[in-house]
């Protein structure tokens, strides 16, 4: 497994060029370090020409420049492959990937699939991820959690309602027969994989070991509201922010105290060492001898969150961001008895 980065912050304070610093510098550390780069002008800033295969930068360095055309092209064509183990007839042997659109959101989906699939070959020590968009990659990584959610609640809603008791003596038969399965059970099966593999995702963006972000910004007014509007949001979908590059001259005590407490760096004196010691707070963490679940949410207030709970599941509102939280079992037959806002962290008590 990799150590996955990425980097936030507004368009043009130097998120790519601070990507590059820190891949460089694992690298010089003796890491196997991947860069993955979504930026058109990617190769430009890199100053080496990147292909659409993993490139050679330096020792221990290789680079890639995703595109979504080609990506889709080349699992569209591993899915044709698969076909025949799977499903009968070949449902799909008209459609060719080179014909193939970008739907909205496909780009998400088809970069976060390439990323799973470098962090499974175990190839490299750390993978750094350059994407297109900084809300573009929180919905990317946030995925799985929100994917997970639909997964669940759409199947409770269909096993428990009278639509779904009408529709699956039609449904079954043809899911059966399509799947070449033999019984609900090994439906049932496949939905579990798919959920299993929805979970370890969402657990890996959860763990500060395994995915971590980092904030980019300027001393300017727009520059440092950007960054941490990006720091709240990135709590809500799990990730954890493990400091602030700033780039430029301008940084004075005001301006550290709003990312207190991360630890702020200079891109320009990058020491692995101190990237691999994360003190920033988790964004969730559960209390269960207090039964507690604390929500660490900086830049909201609490004016700017709502909380609703149905059964094992929490879901919270802050700002234009949603999470669905999914209660541990030890809390999870309980209802919130309370909840408030203090130095940044959001108390939900149980009774």
């Amino acid at each position: 497994m990799s150590l996955i980065l990425t980097f936030l912050g507004k368009g043009g304070v130097g998120k790519t060029s601070t990507a590059i610093a820190v891949a460089k510098a694992y690298a010089q550390h003796g890491k196997k370090v991947l860069l993955i780069g979504q930026q058109a002008d990617f190769s430009v800033i890199l100053g080496t020409e990147v292909s659409r295969g993993i490139t050679p930068i330096q020792d221990l360095l290789w680079a890639v420049q995703l595109q979504s055309a080609v990506l889709l092209e080349t699992y569209w064509e591993k899915m044709k492959s698969l076909e025949g183990q799977v499903l009968k007839g070949s449902f799909f042997k008209e459609v060719y990937g080179q014909e193939l659109g970008i739907l909205p959101g496909m780009d998400q989906a088809l970069a976060l699939s390439y990323l799973r699939e470098r962090d499974a070959e175990n190839a490299y020590d750390v993978i750094i991820f350059d994407g297109a968009g900084d809300l573009s990659v929180l919905r990317m990584l946030g995925m799985p959690e929100i994917l997970g959610w639909y997964l669940r609640r759409f199947k409770q809603v269909l096993t428990g309602s009278t639509l779904g008791q009408a529709i699956a003596p039609f449904v079954e038969p043809v899911l059966r027969s399509v799947l070449q399965v033999n019984s609900a059970d090994d439906i049932a099966q496949q939905a579990g994989a798919m959920t299993d593999v929805l979970v370890q995702g969402q657990e890996a963006v959860n763990d500060p070991q395994r995915v971590l972000g980092y904030l980019v910004t300027t001393a300017s007014a727009s520059a440092m509201y950007t960054a941490r509007y990006l720091w709240g949001s990135a709590q809500q979908i799990g990730l954890t922010i493990g400091g602030v590059f700033f780039r430029g001259d301008g940084l004075d005590q005001t301006i550290s105290s709003q990312f207190s407490p991360l630890p702020v760096y200079s891109p320009d004196a990058i020491r692995v060492e101190s990237l691999q010691t994360v003190p920033a707070p988790r964004p969730v963490s559960f209390d269960l001898a207090r039964q507690q679940v604390r929500l660490f949410l900086p830049t909201f207030d609490k004016k700017q969150i709502k909380l609703v709970q149905l059964g094992p599941e929490i879901t919270i509102e802050a700002g234009d961001q949603r999470r669905n939280l999914y209660l541990p079992p030890e809390l999870a037959g309980k209802q919130a008895s309370g909840a408030k806002f203090q130095d940044s962290y959001l108390i939900i008590s149980f009774a």
